[in-house]
């Protein structure tokens, strides 16, 4: 019976926090739209500063219409790397074979949020079930630190039986139970990487569960993650009050084109954007992302001018790369607090380490190279 009541209480008090942020998120809305997008320390309003683990040596940008104020680089949620932090976790050929149950594995997704919070990153972008499950847990106990994105792909738009309302509402159903969360902050489902390949029955399905789901008071702001920029635009312009973030590549290779850019929809109606893959992968790193990586250093650094360099766009609210230890939190944070414009032997320096990267990259990141103008 104690067990119950405390239950209760917890799922009131979690509501309470939040009606609490929808109510902020609005007046964040309201600040944005007659204001700047960007906040830093001395510019920061009084919303702005309630955004979830303000840092005042952190940049905080507005996510479009969504009224959230998101910290300008955040979690990506990828663990590419992890292995080299922590030796046998994958069980398997890739990255998500990672044993969620190793102690090692919890010890260091938790000590990455750690520094996250204290450093003012306040988005992790979940995409995968194993994610999903890895971050909640990571956040436990102080679920209000960090705003959460959701996507349990493996039962969304890429797989055949999910294109449904019912069905995408299940998946949302199925996942926070098992990740044991009580709300979403931003369910942003993972359509296929060509989301035009999608029917437009099969869209106005998904674009019904993202809304249906906001309703239930289940998630509190709803997007899509694709790789279709045509397809992009289309949906912002068909679906402006639904389709609220957008999560798609932006490489330090992107370029905006002068006219009949994706990001002009964005921008007129107000899109936040989160960019993936900002290091190609790993592409752009020539060492193995070990601590005593012989390349560390140089590694370090062209993450640095890759993160200023889509910084220096207004196009992304934030780029989100996955990181694998602390080290790197402070790495990307170091570069906010770094020049935003590239001066001509950083530009030229960066520019021929893409070059690299695209030269090797491997088959199945290709398509990246369709990224270089958007």
């Amino acid at each position: 019976m104690e067990q119950k009541q405390q239950k209760g209480k917890a799922s009131n008090l979690n509501r309470r926090e939040f009606m609490r942020d929808g109510a902020m998120a609005a007046a964040g809305l309201a600040v944005g739209a007659a204001g700047s997008q960007i906040a830093r320390a001395g510019e920061a309003g009084a919303v702005v500063r309630k955004t979830r683990s303000y840092n005042p040596e952190m940049e905080y940008r507005r996510l479009g219409k969504t009224g959230l104020w998101v910290s300008a680089v955040c979690l990506g949620g990828h663990w590419k790397r992890v292995d080299k932090m922590v030796p046998g976790v994958f069980k398997g050929g890739g990255w998500l074979s990672a044993d969620l149950n190793s102690d090692g594995f919890k010890k260091n997704r938790r000590d990455v949020v750690t520094r996250c919070i204290e450093s003012g990153v306040n988005y992790i972008d979940a995409c995968t079930k194993e994610e999903c499950i890895a971050y909640a847990e990571a956040l436990r106990g102080r679920r209000d630190a960090m705003f959460l994105g959701f996507s349990w792909y493996q039962e969304e738009m890429r797989n055949g039986n999910f294109r449904t309302t019912k069905a995408l509402l299940g998946t949302l159903d199925k996942g926070m139970r098992e990740a044991k969360l009580e709300y979403v902050d931003l369910w942003r489902i993972t359509m296929h990487e060509q989301s035009g390949q999608h029917t437009e029955g099969e869209v106005e399905e998904m674009m019904g569960a993202l809304e249906k789901a906001r309703q239930q008071g289940k998630v509190r702001f709803t997007g899509a993650s694709t790789h279709d920029r045509p397809h992009i635009k289309r949906m912002i312009e068909t679906y402006p009050t639904v389709f609220q973030v957008v999560v798609t590549p932006y490489t330090a290779k992107s370029k905006i084109r002068p006219k009949d850019s994706v990001f002009d929809a964005v921008k007129k109606h107000d899109m936040g954007v989160f960019g993936i893959k900002p290091f190609a992968g790993t592409s752009l790193f020539k060492g193995d992302s070990s601590p005593n990586s012989p390349q560390a250093e140089e590694d370090d650094r062209l993450a640095r001018l890759a993160i200023r360099y889509i910084l220096a766009t207004d196009a992304i609210t934030a780029p989100i790369p996955g990181m694998i230890n602390a080290h790197q939190v402070d790495n990307v944070v170091k570069a906010i607090k770094e020049r935003r414009e590239l001066d001509t032997a950083e530009a030229k320096e960066l520019e021929q380490a893409m070059d690299e990267a695209w030269a090797n990259l491997p088959a199945h990141r290709q398509w990246l190279k369709d990224w270089e103008y958007v």
